[in-house]
């Protein structure tokens, strides 16, 4: 199969969707890579160490999308991308698609199939792919939340572990999945007073025993997000509805109940942001203030750490990507229904449920299109 790498143009972002140990792997297999010039640089894998491991380099971009059969990426397609893409590709990356119509629709239009990463399932209900990227996105959650409660950065000044004789900041994660618990974890480590709120007892339950009570555990209501609210320094937002638009747990007119500098980090900002006033920053710009409160909405924070995130990445795409070299989508979906789970888009026709009602498009079911 032919296998295109390109270089992610979205803004600060460095990871690059395939290493020189994986891109190895597949040309073993007798798969031709082909890896755009540059593209592994700002995740610190040369131009050479992909030459050494059998791919090859190009660096005419359209060339190396026209020719590719299968394309590798690690963000959703850019508008540029997506004009590139054409029926009889397969793409495979994050897609986020129930937060973006234009997306969803330009894809449609390009007649490709489109696998996303994160709405692959795993036997333990679990989001395999995704759950990495959660993992550095978690805990990067709170170095970015504890800088930007800095007074330079618009920050109230609290120090998240306090000094003797000054008391921590106060922490609330609300999500105790993969990114709530990182976060936490992060947050507990450094000293702060940490509240978890999920509504999954036995996800509270499992916290509550792995930390033994060192964090607080609490049912997630209305109530318990409004008492938050009044209390913390720092909010997480860590929900995730898997393929859907996360729900807004924090309305504006809440903000006027926090304290004067307080920070909100928006880590469901991929699927549209859980607070009502979130809305998509960069890495170049990645904050800014509404009524007094500060908010971090970066929407592809592991792509600052792109060094790990990679390597972490590959790890958990490198056994699908190979079963889709290997066997073509069709066969290696119909193979593995956790795999199927991910495809999103296929020849102009919506194939996951929760993109199709978020835009009131047609759903079609995939199994007719899998042999």
């Amino acid at each position: 199969m032919q296998i295109a790498v390109p270089k992610e143009i979205k803004n600060h972002e460095y990871r690059v969707a395939l290493t020189p140990t994986g891109a190895r792997e597949l040309v073993r297999r007798g798969h031709t890579v082909t890896v755009q010039a540059g593209a592994g640089e700002g995740a610190g894998f040369a131009d050479a160490a992909f030459e050494a491991a059998g791919a090859r380099l190009e660096a005419d971009v359209a060339k190396l999308w026209d020719d590719a059969e299968l394309i590798l990426k690690v963000k959703e397609p850019q508008a540029e991308e997506v004009a590139r893409l054409k029926a009889g590709q397969t793409l495979f990356t994050y897609l986020h698609l129930a937060a973006e119509e234009k997306l969803t629709r330009g894809l449609m239009a390009s007649g490709a199939t489109c696998i996303a990463y994160e709405t692959i399932t795993d036997r333990q209900g679990g989001l395999p792919l995704l759950a990495p990227m959660s993992t550095v996105a978690g805990r990067m959650a709170i170095q970015a939340g504890a800088h930007s409660l800095e007074k330079a950065q618009g920050g109230s000044g609290v120090l998240l572990p306090g000094v003797p004789g000054v008391a921590p900041a106060r922490v609330a994660v609300i999500g105790g999945g993969v990114v709530g618990e990182n976060a936490a974890r992060m947050a507990l480590g450094l000293g702060a007073e940490v509240t978890v709120l999920d509504k999954s007892i036995p996800r509270l339950e499992t916290l509550d025993d792995r930390y033994q009570g060192r964090m607080k555990t609490v049912f997630s209501t209305a109530d318990a997000i409004d008492e938050a609210v009044r209390e913390c320094d720092l909010i997480v937002g860590a929900v995730l509805i898997p393929g859907a638009a996360a729900p807004k747990l924090i309305t504006r007119e809440m903000l006027a109940e926090m304290k004067a500098g307080s920070v909100l980090v928006d880590v469901a900002i991929d699927q549209g942001g859980c607070f009502e006033t979130s809305r998509a920053t960069t890495h170049t710009d990645p904050t800014y203030i509404v009524d007094g409160i500060v908010h971090y909405c970066v929407a592809n924070m592991p792509g600052a750490v792109a060094r790990t995130s990679t390597q972490a990445l590959i790890n958990a795409t490198l056994p699908f990507v190979i079963a889709l070299a290997d066997k073509g989508w069709q066969q290696a979906l119909a193979d593995d229904a956790h795999f199927a789970a991910g495809l999103n888009v296929h020849d102009g026709q919506v194939t996951y449920q929760a993109v199709a009602e978020a835009f009131g498009l047609e759903y079609v079911e995939p199994a007719g299109m899998l042999r």
